[in-house]
């Protein structure tokens, strides 16, 4: 009889266990932003069953972007509360009803015309200064970010030597954004790549005096630019100015200093400039010793002061020129040079000597 009875007992309480069940909860998720329009980061959204916010049920956090959600909501009537990133109160919404398995969409934008016209004047006015200020900054950085991609799709053709398309995008940007250097630098890149030299001049230029007018000068824009620069001379057979922006292109810039008077160098001793030659790859040396091309040129331009010897009918090479060419075949014993190099040595009657050693043979088996 009392198993009957325990049994009886069980089967009374299965039936009755799904009136105890727990009911679906709720959720909710929203965007909050600021009169201006930013977003309200760190902002935090309360619910609670009265208007001061004491009886708090439910605390959610919004993310950098002013974005919240929670969940685990008892279904009810609740106030919801938004408070700043320093914990004051700042807008809220009454009755906000929460049925069982709902996702409540609720979003505080503060530039709302309700929430504004609670503001008092001075608020108001403060608010719209802002709003425009933030309408202008973020249409500057749109521009910005338009320009940046420009940018770089006119370097990718630069290097790629397809100037005249480089030319066509860096004009609409300096039209855009004429006080950027970097973009006048880029259009004085392309301009000189077709050998448009007075284009090129007046862009380039233009870069240097963006730079010199600047708080904090680009090294590296102000180096290029005088790179540039020197190369755009030299095609207008200005020498003693293409000589003076290569060298201020090194001053400017130190850490390129060996490139660019090596590129110095090349267009003198294409321009058959033999003192001045040596003397540029001389600076390249010192800027850089482990430059191979530059120890070339020095030897390539002494070469040519060499004598003959009228008994043995040598070259009789100046002093220096057999230590360069040397130094070059110990830096780049494959260079693309190294044969010429070894065959003006020998013409010397110099002794070939490299540290480069060829790699041992394999042993057939």
């Amino acid at each position: 009889m009392k198993r009957k009875t325990t049994l009886w007992l069980a089967l009374i309480l299965l039936s009755i266990m799904p009136v105890f069940a727990q009911q679906p909860t709720a959720k909710i998720h929203g965007h909050n932003q600021d009169p201006v329009g930013a977003s309200m980061a760190n902002s935090s959204v309360k619910l609670s069953k009265d208007g001061a916010a004491k009886e708090v049920k439910y605390t959610f956090t919004a993310d950098a972007n002013g974005d919240y959600k929670g969940e685990e909501i008892i279904a009810g009537s609740y106030y919801v509360t938004l408070l700043n990133s320093e914990g004051k109160e700042v807008d809220q919404f009454p009755d906000v009803k929460f049925a069982p398995g709902a996702d409540v969409a609720q979003d505080f934008d503060l530039g709302r015309p309700e929430y504004i016209s609670k503001l008092s004047p001075e608020q108001r006015k403060a608010a719209e200064e802002l709003r425009k200020k933030n309408s202008e900054t973020m249409k500057e950085n749109s521009q910005i970010k338009n320009l940046n991609a420009t940018l770089k799709q006119a370097r990718d053709d630069n290097k790629a030597k397809n100037y005249a398309e480089a030319e066509t995008l860096m004009k609409e940007a300096t039209v855009a954004k004429p006080a950027a250097s970097v973009l006048w630098l880029e259009l004085g890149t392309a301009q000189a790549g077709q050998k448009k030299n007075d284009d090129a001049l007046v862009s380039l230029n233009k870069a240097l005096e963006l730079e010199a007018a600047s708080k904090k000068p680009s090294i590296e824009i102000q180096g290029a630019a005088s790179n540039t620069l020197g190369e755009v001379y030299a095609n207008l057979n200005k020498l003693p100015e293409s000589v003076a922006a290569y060298d201020a292109a090194a001053k400017f810039d130190p850490k390129g200093a060996a490139m660019y008077y090596t590129n110095s160098a090349i267009i003198l001793d294409r321009t058959g400039h033999v003192d001045e030659t040596v003397a540029a790859a001389e600076k390249a040396i010192a800027a850089d010793p482990t430059r191979a091309i530059s120890y070339y040129l020095k030897g390539k331009a002494l070469v040519g002061k060499s004598s003959i010897d009228p008994k043995s009918q040598k070259l009789i090479a100046p002093p220096g020129c057999v230590e360069a060419y040397q130094k070059y075949l110990d830096l780049a014993p494959t260079g693309p040079m190294a044969g010429e190099v070894k065959s003006i040595l020998a013409e010397m009657s110099s002794q070939v000597k490299t540290s480069y050693k060829a790699p041992a043979k394999a042993v057939k088996k």
